[in-house]
């Protein structure tokens, strides 16, 4: 045998010399992976649980592997484990240890297993936990949107189309826009934990094995729902992981969105809304800054999360079944977004319920840019004239505003007349602020009832999962 004969890997039989130093730290994952320890564990008790229960292991085996995994998992939660490169990945160093503890033993943990299904079993079980963190986050945060729009179904506020004057609303309306969004999300996150709840667990290599195991035992210690059906689908499959990003990019865009709200109401052009001093930062040289970071970063977030699907998409589009090492790239950018998601939930769950909104400022916006023409207009058609006539009626009024610098509301009952003789003393109750958006009494329409009720039934719903 040659002196090179590298005998340190744990698959290193079949090599006639050491891998270069280079190709090993390349190609090693173990400096991102370690963070699935604590899942690469628990499925190793499942499997050896397995193992015992159809006789490939003795019990007396079981309890020392399992003794033996107790102590592994003591050393890493207490920041004592060697992690090596040498050994590549999560797997074969925590393998490599249980050996050392335990003896000729820990040998037999492997088998009936490979690497490629060990590692399908521990990112789902990793981003099965993830989910149910951001679940959480998002659930707070719906909260909190949907308790600041109860606390102002009557606010008034300017809405907006091409971010130009349109139509006033409540604000616990738009706020209730948020959380529809936030509601989508929501589902979206639940049926990506649903479809990822199966067990790859005894696929093996690509084929399955020769050994009398029985895959429903560990997809039940392990809380998923079934194994998975076909071997190779089983460890190439990274379906779940591109799923997973897709619903991020969609609720870091709903994020986004909302900061950029944030961010414009929070301006002194704006001044709509009051953002907590522990949410915003100063500038190291104009004091009078008050800078809306958090909103902000949230809005430029992003971006990383939108390139790690399109990793993930560009990762997968040309691969053969069945696993590849090219699977190892799945791992950074899924936990990249996993983090980020996290970390921008618990800032907006945070903040979102602190604003304070600036009342009498959003108010007197909305009495500027004619936002109750549109009343006006539906008000003549009430009078029996057609749409089209009544929009020509009111696009008059309109331009006589403009030019004299009255709201529809502050013109003189004659002067309205004049666009439309037809037009009485009531006409005032439809072109107040109060009379326009009580009138849109309807399902999902911004009238303050309307608006109480409807964040009656969002909470509800949240508080029903």
């Amino acid at each position: 045998m040659s002196k090179d004969k590298d005998t340190s890997k744990l698959w290193g039989g079949r090599f006639n010399e050491p891998t270069d130093s280079f190709v090993q730290r390349y190609t090693a994952s173990v400096t991102f992976d370690q963070r699935m320890a604590a899942e690469d564990i628990a499925g190793s008790r499942a499997h050896a649980s397995m193992l015992a229960s159809v006789g490939v292991l003795t019990q007396a085996e079981l309890e020392q592997i399992l003794d033996g995994l107790d102590q592994v998992a003591a050393e890493i939660e207490a920041g004592e484990f060697n992690w090596s490169i040498e050994l590549e990945d999560v797997h074969m160093n925590i393998e490599a240890r249980l050996t050392e503890l335990i003896g000729i033993t820990g040998k037999k943990l492997h088998t009936g297993r490979s690497r490629n299904d060990q590692v399908a079993t521990d990112i789902r079980l990793y981003l099965r936990s993830a989910i149910d963190r951001i679940a959480e986050e998002l659930t707070r945060l719906q909260r909190g949107t949907i308790g600041l729009a109860a606390d102002n179904t009557a606010t008034i506020m300017p809405g907006f189309t091409h971010l130009q004057t349109a139509q006033p609303v409540s604000f616990g309306h738009h706020l209730l826009a948020w959380n529809e969004m936030l509601e989508r999300d929501h589902g979206r996150l639940m049926d990506c934990r649903t479809r990822m709840n199966q067990s790859p667990l005894g696929a093996a290599a690509l084929a399955g094995t020769t050994y009398p195991i029985e895959r429903e035992h560990t997809a039940a210690a392990l809380g998923f729902d079934k194994p998975t059906e076909n071997s190779l689908d089983s460890v190439s499959d990274r379906d779940f992981a591109i799923e997973f990003c897709s619903f991020a990019s969609l609720l870091m865009t709903h994020l986004s969105r909302m900061s950029e709200e944030l961010v414009i109401w929070a301006s002194a052009q704006f001044n709509f809304i009051e953002l907590p001093d522990r949410f915003c930062t100063g500038s190291s040289i104009m004091p009078q800054k008050k800078n809306p970071d958090v909103p902000e970063l949230v809005r430029g977030k992003v971006g990383r999360v939108n390139g790690h699907l399109i990793s993930l998409l560009t990762l997968m589009k040309s691969q053969p079944l069945a696993y590849n090492k090219d699977n190892q790239e799945d791992k950074e950018p899924l936990f990249d977004t996993v983090d980020t998601v996290l970390d921008s939930l618990r800032a907006f769950a945070d903040m979102v319920p602190a604003i304070k909104p600036r009342v009498e400022n959003m108010r007197e916006a909305a009495r500027s840019g004619f936002s109750t023409a549109t009343d006006l207009a539906d008000y003549l058609v009430g009078l029996g004239l057609p749409f089209r006539d009544a929009h020509e009626v009111v696009g008059t009024a309109v331009a006589h505003g403009v030019e004299t610098g009255l709201d529809l509301a502050e013109m003189e009952l004659a002067t309205l007349q004049g666009f439309c003789a037809d037009i009485r003393e009531d006409v005032f109750d439809v072109l107040t602020l109060e009379g326009s958006i009580g009138a849109r009494d309807h399902l999902g329409g911004t009238a303050p009832n309307q608006v109480a009720a409807a964040a009656g039934r969002a909470l509800a719903l949240v508080e029903s999962r």
